[in-house]
This record gives C-alpha cells, structure tokens and sequence, in this order.
C-alpha cells in the first residue's frame, strides 16, 4: 500500500514533467528549425501550422487531465451510510456491497471513496476513474497519444536535419538509439541531441500505450462495462451500443472532441434527483 500511495504521488509529478519537456522541445527547438528563408516563405509556414497543431493537441491533453481531477467521482459512502468499520472492511475486501448501492460501486483504498462504475485508479491523474470524469479521461488518452506522436515526427524531422540522417528505412529507426548511444560515448555526438533521440523512444512508448489504452476503453464502453466490471466477472444488462456511448459522452460529445468540457452528471445523481 505504502508504494501504491507513493506512485500515486510521484506518477503525476512524472507526467508534467515529460509534458514540460515536451512543450519547450517543440516551441524552442523543433518549430523554429522549420523556418527557411522568408522569401521562399509561404502564406502559411510549415512551423506556424505544426505549432498550432501542438498546441492545439496539448491544450487538449492537458485541460481533460485538469477536468479528470477536478471532476473527480462521487463518494457515494457518504450517502450508503459505510462509516462503521464493519460496513468498511466488507467494501475493502469485496465481500458484498450494500443493498442500496448501484451495480459497480467500488471502494477505492487510495481515493477513500466509493465510486459509482468505478473503472480503475489512474496513477497518472492520482484519482480514480467513474462515470463522471470517463469521457474526459478517454479525451486525456486520445490526445495524449497524438501529441506524443506529433513530437515524435517533429524530432525526427529535427534530428534528420541536423544528423543529416534519412529515415527512409524502415530498419533506420531502430537502429537510431544503439548507434546513437556508440556515437556518443565516442565523442561524436552532442549531450543535446542524445536527449532528443531519446525523448524520441519515450514519445513512441507513451503515444502507442495510451493509443491502446483508448481503444481498449472505447471497446469496454461499447460493450457497457468497465474494467473493474470485467476483472470481477461482473454480468451487466445488454444495451444498443448507442446509448452505452451517449451515456459516457453525453449528446455534446462532438464539442467534446474539439475542447475540453465537463462530462455529463452521473446517473446516481439524477436518480436522486427525481
């Protein structure tokens, strides 16, 4: 438990850092290695276009990371009355839940709450993921996994300009980092475009994990589960594939994609409500 705690501290720590590494690569490195000359200039240089697409994606990644956190599950405990330690420790080791909770309540051991379709705890955000921060966490992951891979075509590009290296090889990638790591230990190849080269891997792993990570999670959306659902072999009610989605994305989900928004109100909170 005491390392779990601690990699729910450090992990967003880890993640802002590699977005501010990322952030000033791209702005004082990358984009400004794509101006030529002005008199040879477009209307609309290449480097005005990939910084807006930058920026655009990361303002993405990082206003859904706030509203993941800030958006944060309902502690339904609070309403379920699990203040004795009786209640408590049946919800800690799974045993039964309470008659008045709703299919897929969870008690988090890190958040200290009971969540309405808890999916999982993500470290990188240190809060867990339920009904009312899904659609912004899938949001996080998407563009995430396109800001990482559009760093990644940007340092190449970097990197085959000043190395003077063509990556038209498909081979050429892979061999980039052990031959990179010969050149520098030798001397013939400076600490700074050591760093790029092997930021380029990181955004390679980091892009593609969370690429997966959101077609997974858009695959158990579709098919109305969460993954706390599925690690419990928990049977859920069949629905059109449609509402399963309108359910996590809501009907403005089309704003959604273009900037980040609040997610929709859970479910538990309008059943209060009527």
């Amino acid at each position: 438990m005491l390392v779990l705690r601690l990699l729910n501290v450090v992990a967003p720590a880890y993640f802002l850092c590699i977005s501010l590494v990322t952030f000033v690569l791209q702005i004082f490195v990358f984009i400004p290695s794509m101006f030529r000359d002005p008199s040879t200039t477009p209307l609309f240089p290449p480097a005005l276009l990939h910084g807006a697409l930058f920026l655009f994606l990361s303002a993405n990644a990082l206003g859904n990371y706030v509203l993941v956190i800030k958006n944060s599950p309902e502690d339904l405990g609070k309403d379920l009355n699990l203040d004795k330690g009786a209640e408590v420790a049946d919800w800690l080791d799974g045993s039964r839940s309470p008659g008045s909770a709703l299919p897929g309540t969870h008690f988090c051991r890190l958040c200290a709450r009971v969540t309405q379709r808890h999916d999982h705890h993500c470290f990188f955000t240190g809060n867990c993921i339920g009904s009312r921060n899904m659609r912004n966490f899938i949001m996080f992951c998407l563009y995430t996994s396109l800001a990482c891979l559009h760093s990644l075509v940007a340092g190449m590009a970097y990197i085959s300009a000043t190395l003077s290296m063509s990556f038209a090889d498909p081979l050429a990638f892979l061999t980039l980092l052990p031959h990179s790591i010969s050149q520098f230990f030798s001397g013939a190849l400076l600490s700074s475009e050591m760093f790029v080269i092997l930021m380029l891997y990181l955004w390679l792993g980091i892009g593609l994990a969370c690429a997966g990570f959101c077609c997974h999670q858009m695959l158990l959306i579709l098919r109305g589960q969460t993954r706390y659902q599925v690690r419990k072999g928990m049977v859920v009610r069949a629905r059109p594939w449609r509402e399963n989605l309108q359910e996590v994305f809501g009907k403005k989900w089309l704003l959604g994609l273009l900037i980040p928004v609040l997610n929709v109100e859970s479910n538990y909170r309008r059943q209060k409500e009527k």
